[in-house]
């Protein structure tokens, strides 16, 4: 991951072509060209050149894309899924806010995210996740009809275990494999691809409206899977720029010492970093009000009317605005930089959360429910990569893995603590208030998006 203070140029259009010039070299190297060749050799050199260049970025969107979908797809099932399915078995509304707990993983991860550092290598622990979860979702298939609520709960919680393991594994390989430059363009490649399989969750759910869900679980399982074996073929072999537990620039002492220094070491240098304190208080908030809105959003659209396959459609629909606008922050953070886009986005998220203050309050028809509920996510997808970038930007060599594992990790933090207590302030106030307590909890983050490092 980029360390903590980079150039805005490193989101510009041109930076991934100079950084390309030392494969070219080797290139040239390779076919044998004598260095300076003149004439017709040179132009066959910059034709071949620019072909490996194309072949190598279409090779690298294919498994950012590939390894962000199977990244999303168990945090759909774990969150989107689960909760609608407790929605549909006709559970509380406080039950159905206590799904979000299932977000812990993802706030604990970082205690284990330097075992991904310092034991193996990111691409074992991913295609170990990924086989885990495959088995899991199995598991799930067998039971999810049979009933047994408080086994499907259990292993609902095992797939959330799994699957947080599996983004400290797929984060630490995208941060190894591509350098910062790389890192900045593709965010909104990875983030599409993580919206894409938020999409493919709620296909799940309007599946499982039409046949069940345990035939949905087998359908997740089989994916990941097939995904799994894809990875295991053609995943690259990064070397890493720095070995596991080797010292990062700046650090005070080398974690390669054993035990519990060289684990500790990690959190030093995440904390280390300039204005940290901002950059952790707006890590925390950014997501706040969204996590409110979005675990009463299946409730309310079944409150309003809409079943089970109804709810999935309508879900489908707003994920693919989410890929719109992930993409398209993507584009505007590459364009303007980080800094001229935090908080101007941060904005349009929050005022979006008044969306569902409207929806709530009106109880359209379902033509407007579709479009309310499509611009919502519209917004969030482009406040999710400058989250993204934002979090990579606070990464330090050595340690991308554990770093980046600990600034997602305290972003959900936010999004299980104010999930779990949804249900109830829903049950007290009723669902307008309530989408007005979740605007008001997302100012906090557009205040903080003034005060934190930009670059």
């Amino acid at each position: 991951m980029e360390a903590a203070v980079t150039s805005p140029k490193s989101v510009e259009p041109a930076a991934p072509a100079r950084a390309a010039l030392p494969e070219q070299g080797a290139e040239a190297a390779r076919r044998g060209a004598p260095a300076g060749a003149p004439g017709a050799a040179a132009a066959s050199g910059a034709a071949a050149t620019s072909g490996a260049a194309a072949a190598r970025g279409a090779s690298r969107g294919l498994w950012i894309s590939s390894t962000y979908f199977a990244e999303g797809l168990p945090y759909a099932i774990a969150h989107k899924v689960a909760g609608e399915f407790f929605t549909a078995a006709g559970a509380s509304l406080p039950i159905i806010g206590l799904v979000s707990l299932y977000g812990l993983p993802w706030n604990l991860k970082f205690l284990w995210s330097p075992l991904v550092d310092l034991h193996g290598t990111p691409r074992r622990w991913l295609l170990g996740a990924e086989i885990a979860l495959a088995v899991i979702l199995l598991g799930l298939a067998a039971t999810a009809d049979s009933g047994a609520l408080g086994l499907v709960a259990a292993l609902f919680g095992m797939v959330a275990v799994a699957a947080a393991t599996h983004d400290i594994a797929v984060d630490g390989f995208y941060l190894q494999a591509l350098d910062k430059d790389a890192q900045a363009a593709f965010s909104g490649l990875r983030v599409g691809a993580y919206r894409l399989a938020l999409l493919a969750g709620a296909l799940l759910v309007a599946f499982a409206g039409w046949a069940s869900f345990g035939a949905s679980f087998a359908v997740a399982a089989a994916g990941l899977a097939l995904l799994a074996g894809a990875h295991a073929v053609w995943l690259p072999r990064p070397a890493a720029a720095l070995a596991p537990g080797a010292a990062a620039p700046g650090a005070a002492a080398a974690p390669g010492a054993a035990g519990l220094r060289r684990y500790v070491e990690p959190f030093r240098a995440f904390l280390r970093q300039p204005r940290i304190a901002s950059s952790l208080a707006f890590i925390l908030c950014y997501r706040a009000g969204d996590a409110l809105m979005f675990a009463m959003s299946s409730p309310l659209l079944k409150d309003l009317g809409l079943d089970t396959a109804a709810r999935g459609n309508v879900g489908g629909v707003g994920t693919v605005a989410s890929i719109a606008g992930s993409t398209l922050g993507g584009v505007l953070i590459k364009r303007w930089g980080l800094s001229r886009t935090i908080f101007p986005i941060a904005l349009v998220q929050s005022l979006a959360i008044l969306l569902y203050v409207a929806l709530a309050w009106s109880r359209p028809t379902l033509p407007w429910v579709i479009a309310l509920v499509t611009l919502e996510q519209l917004a969030a997808g482009v406040g999710t990569a400058v989250l993204v970038v934002f979090l990579m930007r606070r990464c330090v060599d050595g340690y991308k893995s554990s770093h980046f594992a600990i600034g997602s990790a305290l972003m959900s933090v936010s999004a299980t603590f104010a999930g779990s207590v949804s249900g109830y302030l829903a049950a007290s106030v009723g669902f307008t208030a309530f989408f007005a307590i979740a605007f008001a909890a997302s100012i906090p983050g557009v205040v903080l998006s003034r005060w934190v490092p930009r670059e």
